[in-house]
């Protein structure tokens, strides 16, 4: 069976955004219908929305941990303490392998909001140089956080 950081791989070389990718890694453990899950990450690409914010891969991995620690209804305030607390070392240990988790500093100088900073994205393949080793990243923490 393949890895999360390669099922995520996979969905993101098949043109899911890098929150998506992660998520619908995950699925399966989690009980998640995959339409809804990519559906639910759609927003969070690109920073949020192209808004270049916390990195979408990111994102999608708080919501795996949000999935599966989170607090429910009728759950105990612990579970919110855990998944924060899972929340900030995938945080940290993103910004230990790329020095941010902030997609305006992973992709510098390429607004994603513009056309022509769409276009730099493309021509300079940051999607495959940059977001998919963030995809990867992100999915082998959560992975490791359990």
């Amino acid at each position: 069976m393949p890895s999360k950081r390669e099922l995520a791989a996979e969905k993101f070389a098949a043109g899911y955004n890098c929150a998506q990718s992660v998520l619908f890694a995950f699925c399966d453990d989690l009980g998640l219908d995959k339409d809804l899950a990519l559906k639910l990450a759609t927003g969070l690409g690109g920073g949020m929305g192209h808004l270049q914010e916390v990195c979408g891969a990111v994102t999608g991995g708080i919501l795996v941990l949000g999935a599966r620690h989170g607090r429910g209804e009728g759950a105990s305030r612990s579970a919110t303490d855990t998944t924060y607390a899972k929340t900030r070392e995938l945080v940290a240990r993103f910004k230990a392998l790329h020095g941010t988790c902030l997609c305006s500093e992973l992709l510098p100088d390429c607004d994603l909001e513009t056309p022509a900073g769409q276009e730099q994205f493309k021509q300079q393949n940051l999607r495959e140089t940059v977001c998919a080793q963030c995809v990867r990243d992100a999915a082998r923490i959560v992975e490791e956080l359990g």
